[in-house]
């Protein structure tokens, strides 16, 4: 089974690109790019809550506490939420109509929420639509990981960032392309 594919920036934007003229392209955007700017996994973008990232002060938390049962290994773990994604969330936050924080922060219209598999789907038809080939509902995650670790991010940092136990499954979120390769020689 092949790994999900890395996002450069350009088809990530033909993805947004894609969403801002669909349907509940708000609600669409925030939970695409909490995958791609917060390394989340499907299943946890699904299960959060809007208490999950809004403070009692009404504004975007800087870190989204995920319990054991929101998460795949069940066990706990924070989500760091960088500038960029507080804004999108506070952005979405602002188009909903809150009367019940522990409601699912992205709604449907059938359920109150999204499963985990239905989100899975609609990721995976949505980068099709896009005409971005070989990504699914993991490459966000697969791109954050990587981008980050491109930029010098240390394997122990990704591992916390990614909420594993295990370096090894970390490793293999990771992606070194020829030229990389070629480049890391040349540091000789």
């Amino acid at each position: 089974m092949s790994q999900a594919k890395i996002l450069n920036p350009v088809e990530l934007r033909r993805v947004l690109d894609h969403v801002s003229t669909r349907k509940h392209s708000a609600r669409n955007r925030c939970a695409l790019l909490l995958t791609h700017y917060a390394g989340m996994r499907v299943g946890e973008v699904s299960s959060l809550r809007i208490s999950d990232v809004l403070n009692d002060s009404g504004t975007i938390k800087e870190e989204i506490r995920l319990m054991p049962d929101q998460t795949k290994g069940k066990h706990a773990r924070t989500v760091y939420i960088n500038a960029r994604m507080q804004k999108e969330l506070a952005q979405y936050i602002k188009s909903l109509k809150i009367r019940d924080i522990e409601k699912p922060l992205f709604y449907t219209q059938k359920r109150d929420g999204f499963s985990a598999n239905t989100l899975t789907q609609y990721f995976f038809f949505l980068y099709r639509r896009a005409g971005v080939d070989g990504a699914s509902s993991h490459s966000g995650r697969r791109s954050f990981l990587t981008g980050l670790a491109n930029k010098g991010t240390a394997i122990h940092i990704l591992k916390s960032l990614a909420g594993h136990r295990n370096i090894a499954t970390t490793a293999s979120y990771l992606y070194s392309s020829p030229t990389q390769l070629k480049a890391a020689v040349e540091l000789i």
